[in-house]
């Protein structure tokens, strides 16, 4: 069976509060787009067959094969199910690091793959909530579809977001954002519009209002993150943002622009179009 997990923006990304537990409470419009992956799962029929088989191409992956979150999720899967042993085989194609959320959507293809290669008749909240053991938001890409994210990601609520007719662009230099000290860089508050105010509006009104709090302070630590949201804009974005913590910019197009636009030296550069 093969699957093409594919990747999120955060439209908007607000921390509004600070838990018990030390994780932080958000608010954001999380929207998938076509950026993929592409994940192959094959029951192992060998003799001797190990248990299950990671093997991973195309861009780095941080991490040994055992916690990457396909891995756990098959084990995590096997635990409850005894499932047959298995191969698989992930092109990687979302680069990572980048606040679009490849590791997320790898994790949950995996359960939902697994669950329909061995018909386990797992119904979404199942699958979701298998999902969201392994990362905040990785109950998202159960779905797949557009949803206003709250607590710590993981409760979703499904939206109607328009953004057929536009293009996107993705852009991520070669940065790391730690996100641990982002957080603690930032002071959780409300924000001045909420983002369900603005989910029905169109993106030209965004600008400005539509906001990621982790932008502030990890622009300033790595300025080429601002620089590239500001030749986005500066190219025609209907909006522009950080993705997540960084540290991918995308930007929102009614007319694609010519490539020389994009001229970023040293950065993934990604162009699709939403359906």
């Amino acid at each position: 069976m093969i699957v093409r997990p594919n990747a999120k923006i955060n439209i908007g990304l607000n921390i509004v509060e600070k838990r018990p537990d030390g994780f932080h409470n958000l608010e954001s419009l999380m929207v998938p787009f076509g950026l993929t992956d592409e994940l192959k799962l094959t029951e192992n029929k060998r003799i001797g067959a190990k248990k299950f088989e990671l093997v991973i191409d195309g861009l780095p992956v941080d991490g040994s094969l055992d916690t990457n979150l396909v891995s756990r999720a098959y084990h995590l899967i096997n635990a409850d199910y005894s499932l047959p042993p298995v191969r698989a085989v992930l092109k990687k194609q979302i680069p990572m690091g980048a606040g679009l959320g490849g590791g997320s959507a790898d994790c949950a293809f995996t359960i939902t793959a697994l669950n329909k290669l061995f018909d386990l008749k797992l119904s979404v909240d199942a699958m979701q909530r298998y999902a969201s053991m392994l990362g905040s938001d990785c109950a998202l890409f159960v779905q797949n579809k557009p949803a206003f994210a709250t607590s710590r990601g993981e409760i979703l609520k499904p939206v109607n977001v328009n953004l057929s007719g536009y293009s996107i662009v993705i852009v991520k230099p070669n940065v790391h954002v730690n996100t641990a000290q982002a957080y603690k860089l930032l002071t959780p508050h409300r924000p001045e519009t909420p983002i369900t105010e603005l989910i029905d509006k169109k993106p030209e009104e965004w600008r400005g209002k539509m906001v990621n709090d982790f932008e502030a302070p990890i622009f300033e630590m790595h300025p080429i993150l601002n620089d590239i949201k500001t030749a986005l804009y500066n190219a025609g974005a209907a909006y522009a943002s950080m993705s997540g913590s960084g540290s991918a910019i995308y930007g929102l197009f009614k007319q694609m622009p010519d490539d020389e636009c994009f001229k970023f030296d040293g950065c993934f550069i990604w162009k699709g179009k939403f359906k």
